[in-house]
C-alpha cells in the first residue's frame, strides 16, 4: 500500500481521521468535489445529511475505483459542509460509517472539516474532494 496513516506523538489521537498520511506510491490522484449524486445525476438523499455523507464517500470510492484504487489508498479529504455545527457530528459519523460499511473499509485519512454557507445547489448539503496515492 502506498500510504502509511499515522497519529504522531506530540498530536491529540482523532478516531475518525489520522494526523499524518506518508505516501511513498508514483501516482498521485485527485477527486474532485463529490456531491450527494448517483449515476444518473439526482440527488440522494435530499435533507439527510448523514445519507449524504454515505453517498458522497461512495462516489469517492467509485472515483479511486476508476483510477485503480481504493479509499485505503486516500492521503487527504477536504470535507466541506452547509450551515456546519458540532451537533451535526453524529450525523456526520453515521454517514461515514454506512459508507465504510458498504465499501468494506473507513477511510481515516488526514482530513479538514470547512463549514460553509451554499454549496453548488441547495439540496446539496456535503460535498467531499480526495487526494489519494497509488502505487
Amino acid at each position: 500500500m502506498a500510504i502509511t496513516l499515522v497519529n504522531p506523538e506530540g498530536l491529540p489521537t482523532i478516531d475518525v481521521y489520522r494526523q499524518v498520511a506518508i505516501a511513498s506510491g508514483s501516482r498521485t490522484v485527485f477527486v474532485a468535489g463529490q456531491v450527494a449524486w448517483d449515476a444518473a445525476g439526482a440527488t440522494v438523499g435530499a435533507g439527510d445529511l448523514a445519507a449524504q455523507v454515505e453517498q458522497c464517500y461512495l462516489n469517492v470510492g467509485t472515483a479511486l475505483a476508476a483510477a485503480g484504487g481504493t479509499v485505503d489508498d486516500l492521503a487527504k479529504l477536504t470535507v466541506y459542509v452547509v450551515d456546519w455545527t458540532p451537533d451535526k457530528m453524529p450525523l456526520l459519523l453515521d454517514g461515514i460509517s454506512r459508507a465504510a460499511a458498504k465499501l468494506g473499509s473507513t477511510p481515516v485519512p488526514p482530513g479538514t472539516l470547512v463549514g460553509v454557507a451554499a454549496l453548488d445547489l441547495p439540496e446539496h448539503l456535503v460535498e467531499i474532494e480526495a487526494i489519494a496515492v497509488l502505487d
